[in-house]
């Protein structure tokens, strides 16, 4: 069940101006049942001001006792109270993760014995002083071996340490006299920080089908949502008798890396969670590319604001091809372009390409070639 779907709930009516109006209402009444005098409370009077004070704070204990109901239900709750919530299906809130990154040493030449690299030796960037990445373990180069490669972790937690690209990290910050050269070979990933309220929350929603120790796909979404919450969309398909290929992509429509495709099947794949006659496989999804050509036209009398219509529509095109490929099998979908670009304030648009597309479950439409141009001033 989508939480967005459910109806909306008030535990206490807030209405301001309904609970002034009760209080009036409510003083007169008991005046006239206590003297058997009629009594019009009228503005400025002495005792409406001070029912308007008492009103006030009735509003306000309304507002709280709303607020305190909601925070029991999982639509509404918030920051602890969400927590709370998570305890009932036992789904803790994830917290800092830090990226970790493959990351390649050259010896200056063939050793005659053993050479260890020690925990926590670091690499940086060019020009970085502050983020390091330091190797998690000792690291033993064979005699003869000219290299090593080993995973490294970030020293700070969080997405601080994302996307480093492979080549960039490339200075070893404790030299090591026969380490010639160190270099990252593929990007960092996996840093997350403190896990978001939506995020968490759609986790509990999903936590049910955790339950289930038959392999259903939605118990694998639920547990590889669980390994790393820097995963955006997930995609279960069996090809064959006993075989589960799962297709994952990270948050941002980032495509994951090698290394975390390996992580995210070391864990999946562990006896504890997944049927004993499973065969679980991790994979990319298939990257289908798409160019975007298309003209757009604004109307005359917004000639003023063309300038900011033309910002807009570059960042509706932006907004489009994120949206686009933040989730697997979603269709190249050209009306949702048009429609972007017409809120953005374009008259109208002409699109050459992308074509609608229909995809698989197990594909993902990324842009390639983006050319925008701008059509000039039209009258209606």
């Amino acid at each position: 069940m989508n939480l967005a779907s459910l109806p909306d709930v008030n535990f206490a009516q807030k209405d301001i101006t309904a609970i002034l109006n009760e209080m009036i209402t409510g003083y007169e009444n008991a005046y006239f049942e206590q003297t058997g005098e009629k009594i019009t409370l009228y503005p400025g009077d002495k005792i409406r001001i001070f029912l308007y004070s008492q009103a006030l704070r009735e509003f306000q204990l309304r507002q709280l006792i709303d607020f305190s109901a909601k925070q029991n239900l999982l639509k509404y709750s918030s920051g602890d109270y969400l927590d709370n919530v998570g305890a009932f299906s036992d789904t803790e809130r994830t917290g800092i993760s830090y990226a970790t990154v493959p990351v390649k040493f050259n010896l200056s030449a063939p050793q005659a014995t053993i050479k260890t690299i020690p925990k926590g030796t670091r690499v940086t960037s060019n020009g970085s002083s502050e983020i390091y990445f330091q190797t998690i373990e000792d690291i033993n180069i064979d005699i003869g071996d000219t290299s090593v490669e080993a995973i490294l972790q970030c020293t700070i937690g969080g997405t601080i340490g994302n996307d480093f690209i492979a080549g960039q990290l490339n200075v070893l910050s404790d030299p090591l006299p026969w380490i010639e050269s160190v270099v990252n070979t593929d990007v960092s990933q996996g840093g997350t920080d403190k896990e978001d309220d939506e995020s968490y929350r759609e986790r509990i929603r999903e936590s049910p089908e955790g339950f289930s120790v038959a392999g259903p796909s939605g118990a694998y979404e639920y547990l590889a949502k669980q390994y790393s919450q820097s995963i955006g969309d997930v995609k279960v398909y069996s090809p064959s008798p006993g075989t589960v290929d799962i297709r994952l992509l990270l948050k941002d429509g980032e495509l994951p890396t090698s290394t975390f495709l390996k992580g995210a099947q070391a864990y999946l794949s562990d006896k504890s969670r997944r049927p004993l006659t499973d065969n679980v496989s991790v994979n990319l999804p298939e990257v289908i590319n798409y160019d975007i050509n298309l003209t757009y036209y604004i109307l005359s009398y917004n000639a003023a604001a063309a300038s900011t219509i033309q910002k807009n529509v570059s960042q509706a095109v932006q907004d489009y091809n994120l949206w686009q490929r933040s989730k697997i099998g979603r269709d190249i979908n050209v009306d949702e372009l048009q429609s972007r670009i017409k809120s953005a304030g374009a008259k109208r648009t002409v699109i050459t390409s992308p074509m609608y597309t229909k995809l698989t479950d197990t594909q993902v439409a990324f842009s390639r070639n983006v050319i925008v141009t701008y059509g000039g001033l039209e009258d209606d």
